[in-house]
């Protein structure tokens, strides 16, 4: 049905009671307004923007670990050609020339590293995709385009003129300090260099272990969220939604539509039980006047709403404390009555004498009590899984209009069989009327905790790689060196120092920057956790076992990384090293 007809012949009608013509011709006029569709909603919007911001630093920090690794092969690089640079000084280049041919040299490195980031990045994406929960890609644009590309250029770019700087110049001025006679074992072991190298492998090590820290912490969080008691029996429970008054039906023929369905949904084989509900994910609230209790000028009176059907409780899974369900005598002109949940009774100070009480919707002044409390259920989460369950009323639906109702069919067997049935079912009550969220109880939870799940992968994959990256650094670092100090490993044996000496040397090289590097690299993780504290659950962001934990592996993965360097400085041979003097 067009908007336009909508207007007229359904919402027109049921509203225009007491519209002057001002009012009739405004509503009359309005116009539909179409957004895009694929963003998620607000509150979701909020958690993944929380999230985007804390990946963004994240990936922020696997870029500083890669870029110290390209400055660190530069600078390795850079100290081989001592030699051609005091050869193009000496022939009267100048000092910015030879370090603008450096960063020149750099800057190509980093353009085709961002060229080869976009192919890669591609891939990384489709993977993503494919392992992300279902639903959450629709929250993002996962697609590359000028601005990403326009991006990933100018980092490049930036990160190469950086981090080529240091090793650029430094090599300048060890050729014009040291001239044709410098020797690049004397050069590479300038203080200065060391320095550097050990510097950026110390960064190295304390990004690795911040983003190892915050995985974990996020990791903890997930399985804190599914362990978490939802109050709900989840198993073979099928739910859907219908609102057959955007279709036009009033309100006498969605109450039928909706009696029927529940009497065929019923029938269909293996089903034990139906029940339906006007419960959204967005829960509207009520105040609230209960017998018996006395609100102050500030104290909460409003509890979230809901209307149900016969045996809503006992389809759920949800215990029934005290007191009644609803029956078919709960309707239209029966005397109005509510279940609470222990939520609303501790709210209410109602303890145990909840069954009985009598309350009225809205607060304030002399409102008659014309709703009896007839039951008391246990506490359960609808929408929020990790939020506390909220204080709760539930009325029959059928003591006023629904025009939206959500359907829970409880399956004995295969509810996924079920699910398959639902569509023919409907279709052949109303074949226009669309079917909104069918799916399992389990595919639901799973959605609310997609962003903590896609958190959990993302985080866990940077980390990962910021430790392999991590590793490299170090035994790039540690390898030159032992390469650069030959000749005083060489000496060392000749003057008999033992294998374990040798062994110590290097190892304690990576102590230093384990070390070092580490007790950083736990001041970051506190940073990340304190950025990331409102997307945890169940863990605090300072939790100093899981930072420990995360130290303590980046640890074993840097001094398994100084094994093979280790071993190659105890099989330096003392009499090629001295015959080579």
């Amino acid at each position: 049905m067009p908007f336009a007809s909508l207007i007229r012949d359904v919402e027109y009608p049921a509203q225009r009671t007491g519209m002057g013509d001002v009012a009739r011709e405004q509503f009359q006029q309005r116009r539909i307004l179409l957004r895009e569709g694929a963003r998620p909603r607000t509150s979701d919007r909020a958690a993944v923007q929380t999230m985007l911001l804390l990946m963004f630093a994240v990936a922020g920090f696997v870029l500083a670990i890669a870029c110290a690794n390209v400055a660190n092969l530069l600078l390795a690089r850079a100290t081989d050609r001592i030699t051609e640079i005091s050869v193009r000084l000496s022939l009267g280049a100048s000092a910015g020339r030879v370090i603008r041919l450096l960063l020149i040299e750099a800057l190509v490195l980093g353009a085709l590293g961002g060229v080869g980031a976009l192919a890669v990045a591609r891939i990384t994406l489709d993977g993503l995709l494919a392992i992300m929960p279902a639903g959450v890609g629709v929250m993002l644009n996962f697609e590359i385009d000028t601005t990403v590309l326009t991006f990933a250029l100018a980092l490049g770019v930036a990160t190469s003129l950086l981090f080529g700087l240091f090793p650029a110049s430094h090599a300048v001025r060890t050729a014009l300090t040291t001239g044709l006679q410098a020797r690049s074992s004397r050069a590479s072991g300038s203080r200065a260099a060391n320095r550097f190298r050990a510097s950026m492998a110390t960064a190295q090590v304390a990004l690795a272990t911040a983003l190892l820290a915050m995985a974990g912490l996020f990791v903890v969080s997930l399985v804190n969220v599914a362990r978490v008691e939802l109050g709900i029996r989840r198993e073979g429970l099928v739910t859907f939604r219908l609102s057959p008054y955007l279709n036009g039906y009033s309100p006498e023929r969605a109450r039928a539509l909706f009696e029927r369905l529940e009497g065929e949904l019923r029938a269909l084989p293996g089903v034990v039980s139906v029940t339906v509900s006007v419960l959204s994910d967005d829960n509207w609230t009520n105040n609230l006047t209960v017998e018996g209790f006395e609100a102050g000028p500030d104290t909460n009176t409003s509890a979230s709403a809901a209307q149900t059907s016969i045996d809503y409780f006992g389809t759920l899974g949800i215990p029934l404390l005290s007191g009644r369900e609803f029956t078919l005598a709960d309707s239209k002109g029966s005397a109005r009555v509510a279940i609470v949940n222990e939520a609303f009774a501790r709210q209410f100070n109602l303890g145990s004498r909840a069954v009985g009480t009598r309350m009225a919707l809205g607060a304030g002044g002399n409102r008659p009590l014309d709703i009896e409390i007839v039951g008391l259920v246990r506490d359960a989460k609808y929408s929020g899984v990790k939020e506390a369950a909220p204080s709760q009323f539930v009325m029959p639906y059928r003591q006023a209009d629904a025009g939206t109702l959500t359907f829970y069919v409880r399956s004995g067997s295969n509810p996924r069989q079920t699910l398959g049935m639902i569509p023919a079912l409907v279709s052949r009550i109303d074949a226009n009327l669309p079917i909104v969220n069918l799916r399992t109880m389990d595919d639901q939870i799973q959605d609310r905790t997609s962003v903590d799940r896609m958190l959990t992968i993302l985080s866990s994959s940077f980390a990962g790689l910021a430790v392999v990256l991590a590793a490299i650094g170090i035994y790039a670092v540690l390898a030159y060196g032992v390469a650069q100090r030959v000749r005083e490993i060489g000496i060392r044996i000749a003057l008999g120092a033992r294998t374990a000496d040798v062994r110590r040397l290097v190892f304690s090289q990576v102590g230093r920057i384990s070390l070092i590097g580490s007790v950083i690299g736990g001041g970051l993780a506190l940073g990340l956790g304190r950025l990331g504290q409102s997307m945890l659950f169940g863990v605090q962001g300072h939790d100093v076992s899981v930072i420990i934990g995360a130290a303590l592996l980046v640890l074993a993965v840097v001094f398994a990384a100084g094994i093979v360097p280790a071993r190659r400085a105890t099989l330096v041979d003392p009499v090629t090293v001295l015959k080579a003097e």
